[in-house]
């Protein structure tokens, strides 16, 4: 199974707006970009709002069907491993295997000295086409490299057999994620990584690495843009070295997770993939999500209150609503507007203020932030939740096809 050189990866918390984000995506292709839809949402989040993979997999089908989608599209079990997979396999056919947790814990003695016996022919000067400078290896730089990632690449192995046991192999897209850890992987350590993977024979489609700067929920890239476009070309160089040396799939692309609303890199993401002729694979999941409360707000009336109300107790729940998203949100309590002054706001007020539109005086991305890991408070509404979802669909709807059109496909091809 082959995935398309373009795709981005299209959750949607609550499973009402597949139709709007996939008319996005057409609207795309109209306009001579082709991206495929990856329906996903993780475990975290099914457990949340009570959903099942089932659910996501209707969905994708649902929106397929009605809209008269030709293409490819997937649906993704995202971040598993090996204790939740399972429910996930009917249903999905593209795994994000995370292995974030294995990252340096011991590998076995023995695969540890055959990991260093496999790659001693690199000890001296590593070069990389396309990268001026060489990468010195020694059998200690090895072992360090060993001792961090060795375990986590056979877990992701083992992660992949046990799905293609069930699935079968080249039936579902496999993703190794190692995102969300505390550094960046050199340019060295993704060689050797990928070649660990290789070894595996795990059939690697995309690979989601560690970026420098903070990839915050739902908000604008945090850090050195220029920093960032130096290890994204790395990475573009180092993939197509391993493709080369390890056998690896030829289309092999990277992905980039908590990318929605990343502006200020989709350029440098845009032309790095254009002067390589390479894929990419973006996570605009969260967004969805945020596009309803914009949209209810938007409608004015009952469902204006009901954004006021989810903010409300979001507010009052920050500290347990954030705590599971510690490492991918940045809020300062400071800077949100207080639940008495928001109640006060008209819908153009709430929506503006909750609208990623950078440079906009009331743009806020605390508020913005807040709302996003908020969800849980709309699962907790139940049917006030969907039955306004329901009345509003169309304004929502068109707030999330114009979210991921015009302010996410838009600035990555430079349309």
């Amino acid at each position: 199974m082959e995935i398309g050189k373009y795709s981005f990866g299209i959750g949607d918390r609550f499973g009402h707006q597949g139709k709007a984000q996939l008319s996005a995506l057409m609207k795309a292709k109209e306009a001579g970009i082709d991206i495929v839809p990856v329906w996903n949402k993780s475990n975290r989040e099914h457990g949340i709002v009570g959903t099942s993979p089932e659910d996501v997999r209707k969905e994708a089908d649902e929106s397929v069907s009605s809209l008269g989608w030709t293409g490819e599209y997937y649906v993704d079990a995202d971040h598993i491993n090996l204790s939740n997979v399972d429910p996930y396999i009917e249903h999905s056919d593209f795994f994000t295997i995370d292995v974030a947790d294995y990252i340096s814990a011991p590998a076995d003695p023995n695969q540890k000295n055959l990991f260093l016996e496999q790659n001693k022919k690199y000890i001296g000067q590593l070069r990389i086409p396309g990268i001026r400078k060489t990468y010195p290896i020694t059998e200690e730089l090895l072992s360090e490299i060993a001792d961090k990632y060795l375990y986590a690449t056979q877990k992701a192995a083992e992660i992949y057999r046990h799905i293609a046991g069930r699935k079968g192999a080249g039936k579902f897209i496999p993703e190794v994620s190692m995102d969300e850890v505390a550094e960046p992987q050199s340019p060295v350590e993704l060689f050797f990584i990928l070649g660990a993977l290789a070894r595996e024979k795990l059939p690697l489609k995309t690979i989601a690495p560690k970026f420098t700067g903070r990839f915050n929920k739902g908000v604008d890239y945090q850090g050195d843009p220029k920093q960032f476009e130096q290890e994204f070309e790395e990475d573009l160089l180092v993939i197509d070295l391993a493709i080369k040396v390890f056998g690896l799939p030829e289309n092999l692309k990277l992905s980039v997770h908590s990318g929605s609303d990343k502006f200020s890199i989709y350029p440098v993401i845009g032309r790095l993939i254009k002067k390589y002729d390479k894929g990419i694979h973006v996570k605009t999941a969260g967004t969805t999500w945020l596009e309803e409360i914009i949209g209810l707000a938007a409608a004015g009336g009952e469902a204006l209150a009901l954004a006021r109300k989810i903010y409300r107790t979001a507010f009052e729940k920050q500290e347990a609503l954030c705590a599971p998203y510690a490492a991918v949100i940045d809020i300062h309590p400071e800077a949100l507007p207080s639940p008495d002054a928001v109640d006060g706001w008209n819908s153009t007020k709430f929506a503006d203020t909750l609208r990623h539109i950078p440079g906009h005086p009331d743009y806020n991305a605390d508020f913005r932030q807040l709302i996003h890991v908020g969800y849980k408070v709309a699962s907790e509404l139940g049917d006030e939740y969907y039955r306004n979802l329901e009345k509003n669909a169309e304004i929502i709807g068109q707030n999330v096809e114009e979210n991921i059109f015009e302010r996410h496909i838009k600035r990555l091809f430079n349309l």
